[in-house]
């Protein structure tokens, strides 16, 4: 194998243009298998293997700064860095993480994972260089689907004014996560099909000088532009056409399914699992059979709608009633607002760790402005997750806005009322955490009126202990009472909140006459959350209050075993702190 001739970026320079090749034919080999094996970024990495291999032979990479933009492009990378025995032996197949980790060597500049971000870094460390009286080239790197994000927009709006070196190669895959969306990409198509010739072009109108590479997956061609514009003096654009899920048939045919991928997909004797229902397929059958009746519903997302389930099928029922307004979170909480305070009817769906991209739309475009839109967070949760994609961070983030309802179901028939109420009512913003567990139902229609606002329901009284467990932990709490009924000889409160933005005051104050313990427990984030809201509550009081929730860390690939042990969010390990307590 060439690739064993091939462990640092160096070692490229001892090939040729025809064994280059070849090595881009292993890499894509060894990605296939690994990415098989353990999931993770699959048509991305495949068709940047070449421009990998390019940027590599041509710059002088740690000294030549690369800034990777997401991290979905990153694999071929790695292999060139000293990492492709994560690659190579299967017993290594976990031992990096599918994003850029400084921790990993000198070669990643950032832990990057949330997208649109790689020209607003490489333009600081541009001028941090030009500051410090350093001469190396910077280069930037990133995806068509990325220009989408309104951070994309602002990093090249600046990145071209210092007139010093800046190289920011955009990888034009004609594919977002899903298909492309916006004004931009039709002068990128316009510059695809006229080899880069034509009279408007987005990146000279920024300033940049531009470069257009027609065959992004070959080696000669990107090493002969990379060389012409290695240690220029000013901002530069190369902008390579490259083939997503190149060397995978069905990546290059389906895109979208193939850019993300789970263990064993490409398996041949993969059986087919029987799809059960959830609460993805549940939220779909609702918005379809809404939409068909009512005109004024309107589906939106931010360039991730594999997150929702919102596959082609479901784009295509709803027809105008769906928007992918691209990577551009801030423009989707802005653009609903706007559609709900003008009649309609939005319900965004967004992914809990990319909700905190949009704070400022989500107090100021939305909640000052009290539009009744419906958000639906998805994912939310304790997990263990790389770095850049934990949701935790959504319950605070949301209940501390004013005028926004926060509701967290837990179960089916809860999740269809709270989704009627906030789609029809007028009143306030609604967010919805959808249950990131298996679907729970009861099987009896949940008739709660959650216009009246803050009140929980009390599923058991008690005495001497009260549980409130909110939305994905309400079945922990329902085993903790249980085991404290079994220990103890007694019954314990058991409270299901659903409100995560405000306190039941008359409930919670009626509890201080049998109780001498609360517990809350939340799948999120502890500090400003739910229970600390309780917590105050009750800060006057003899009533002692237990929080369990997540700590304020970013983990990285901790097993969710191990955070919960961490967290003490098991019921064993809460009832030795009632012990402790009493």
């Amino acid at each position: 194998m060439i690739l064993d001739r091939v462990n640092l970026p160096e070692d490229l320079r001892n090939l040729s243009i025809d064994e280059m090749i070849k090595l881009a034919g292993e890499m894509r080999e060894i990605i296939i298998k690994k990415v098989n094996a353990t999931g993770g970024h699959f048509g991305p990495n495949l068709g940047i293997v070449e421009a990998s291999i390019a940027l590599h032979y041509v710059f002088d990479c740690p000294k030549d700064k690369f800034v990777f933009d997401v991290s979905h492009q990153c694999y071929p990378h790695k292999i060139l860095t000293g990492r492709k025995e994560g690659f190579l032996n299967p017993e290594k197949y976990h031992k990096y993480t599918g994003y850029t980790a400084p921790e990993e060597g000198e070669w990643d500049l950032f832990k990057v994972g949330h997208t649109s971000t790689s020209v607003s870094l490489a333009a600081g460390v541009a001028k941090a260089r030009d500051l410090k009286g350093e001469n190396y080239n910077v280069i930037a790197l990133i995806g068509d689907g990325s220009l989408s994000g309104g951070e994309a927009f602002e990093g090249l709006n600046n990145a071209s004014v210092p007139g010093t070196n800046i190289i920011v190669v955009v990888n034009d895959n004609d594919q977002s996560i899903a298909e492309n969306h916006g004004g931009l990409y039709a002068n990128l198509k316009e510059l695809r099909e006229n080899d880069g010739n034509c009279k408007n072009n987005f990146f000279e109108a920024l300033g940049f000088e531009y470069y257009f590479v027609k065959e992004g997956n070959n080696i000669k061609d990107l090493i002969e532009t990379f060389q012409k514009v290695k240690d220029i003096n000013h901002p530069v654009v190369v902008h390579i056409c490259t083939q997503k899920g190149k060397g995978w048939k069905d990546a290059e045919i389906n895109k979208e399914a193939f850019h993300w991928i789970l263990p064993h997909t490409l398996d041949e004797n993969k059986t087919e699992t029987k799809i059960s229902e959830s609460y993805a397929s549940v939220t779909n059958e609702f918005i379809l059979s809404k939409a068909k009746d009512d005109k004024t519903l309107i589906a939106v997302n931010a360039g991730t709608p594999g997150v929702f389930g919102w596959d082609s099928e479901f784009r295509r029922k709803l027809g105008n009633q769906y928007t992918d307004v691209g990577i551009a979170e801030e423009h989707a909480c802005a653009y609903s607002s706007a559609l709900a305070k003008n009649g309609a009817k939005p319900i965004w769906a967004v992914m809990s760790s990319f909700i905190q991209r949009t704070y400022d739309q989500l107090s100021q475009d939305m909640a000052l402005n009290n539009s009744p839109l419906t958000i639906l967070v998805y994912w939310g949760g304790i997990s263990g997750a790389d770095a850049t994609h934990l949701c935790t961070f959504d319950i605070p983030l949301l209940k501390n806005i004013p005028n926004l309802v926060y509701l967290a179901p837990a179960n089916k028939e809860e999740y269809l009322t709270m989704l009627k109420y906030s789609v029809e009512q007028k009143e306030h913003p609604v967010a919805i955490r959808v249950p990131n567990t298996e679907l729970v139902s009861t099987g009896i229609e949940d008739l709660t009126d959650y216009s009246v606002l803050n009140k929980y329901k009390v599923v058991e009284s008690g005495e001497e202990i009260a549980i409130l467990g909110a939305g994905n932990f309400y079945g922990l709490a329902e085993d903790l009472t249980q085991k404290i009924k079994s220990k103890y000889g007694f019954n314990p409160t058991l409270i299901n909140p659903r409100f995560l933005t405000g306190v039941d005051n008359e409930l919670m104050d009626g509890l201080k006459e049998k109780h001498k313990l609360v517990i809350t427990l939340e799948d999120g984030l502890l500090d400003g959350g739910f229970g600390e809201m309780i917590s105050r509550f009750y800060g006057s009081s003899d009533i002692k209050v237990l929080n369990y929730g997540s700590k304020k860390e970013f983990t990285d690939r901790t097993p969710l075993n191990e955070l919960l042990t961490r967290y003490r969010l098991k019921s064993d390990l809460i009832l030795e702190d009632i012990e402790r307590i009493f």
